[in-house]
Formats: structure tokens, C-alpha cells, sequence
């Protein structure tokens, strides 16, 4: 398969893109979540939850991904477990550890809600060789490490534009 002939990006012509395609999914995120009944933070939190399949999270792993208090984490678990989308077990482990798994039929739900979209994104990709999915999966996956550098540095109140701070 030959990749199709595209016109020439600059770096900043790609990084505006990416800027619309955040933006777009921000307001579908919230969308979702208002259609499955629950907040964009439980969201968040569902789609690491769906993510992990059969190896089950921790709430401090979850609290981890999503950069909230394990408090926090126990609130979300208790309003995803209250709208049937996750459950909490025993850790075989360590006794005094709960794993979370999502709910088998919730998931399918959510699952339905998203398999269109990743359809057409599936779609989109068949028009690229497997050279380029590469660097487009290393590309996503490279930036992932750079967005979570700069979150930590925005965290810490490193970069705080407001005057006086």
C-alpha cells in the first residue's frame, strides 16, 4: 500500500490542528458524559477503568492516572458504582486493597456509544500505510510523555500567568 499524496504541514500548521481536534473532543467528552448520565471526571475515569480490561485498577492507580486525591477517586467510584458503571472487589492480593472493574453490560454501552467514531477513525487510517500509523502512533504516544511533563510543571505553579503569583 502507497500512502496518498498530502500537502505539506509545518510543525505550527499541525499543532494548530491538534489544538481543533482537542478542543472538538473537550465539548464531545462532555457530550458523552452527559449522554451516559454521569461527569466528564467519572468519564475520565471510566475510560482508564475500560482500559485496563482484565487487569483491574487500584483506586490510588486510578487516582494516579487522573491526577486526583484518592478521596477524590472514592467519590467517582461511588457515583460510577451508583449509575452501574463499575464495581469494586477484593484485591487477591492484599486484602485491604479494592481493584475496579467496570460492569460487563455498562461497558458494552459504552463501548456502542464510542464504536462508530473509532469506525470512521479506522476509516481514516486504512488511507495510510503502516509506516506512517507507526509514526502517527509514536508521534501520540511521544507527546502523551511531553503533555504529562508540562502538567506536572503546571501543577507545581510553575507557570502561572497570573501577575503576582
Amino acid at each position: 500500500m502507497h500512502g496518498k499524496p498530502r500537502p505539506p504541514a509545518t510543525a505550527g500548521e499541525a499543532i494548530a490542528r491538534m489544538d481543533q481536534y482537542v478542543a472538538l473532543g473537550l465539548v464531545g467528552q462532555q457530550e458523552v458524559a452527559q449522554l451516559l448520565g454521569i461527569n466528564v471526571t467519572d468519564l475520565t475515569c471510566l475510560a482508564h477503568i475500560l482500559a485496563a480490561c482484565d487487569k483491574p485498577l487500584s483506586a490510588g492507580d486510578l487516582a494516579g492516572l487522573v491526577n486526583l486525591t484518592t478521596g477524590a477517586v472514592t467519590g467517582v467510584l461511588n457515583r460510577l458504582e451508583k449509575a452501574g458503571y463499575a464495581r469494586r472487589q477484593p484485591d487477591p492480593a492484599d486484602r485491604r486493597r479494592v481493584r475496579v472493574v467496570a460492569d460487563p453490560e455498562a461497558a458494552a454501552r459504552v463501548i456502542a456509544t464510542y464504536q462508530p467514531f473509532y469506525d470512521r477513525l479506522g476509516a481514516v487510517f486504512a488511507e495510510y500505510t503502516p509506516d506512517e500509523v507507526a509514526v502517527i502512533a509514536d508521534w501520540f504516544g511521544r507527546a502523551t510523555v511531553e503533555m504529562r511533563a508540562h502538567l506536572a510543571r503546571v501543577r507545581s505553579g510553575e507557570l502561572d500567568p497570573r501577575p503576582g503569583r
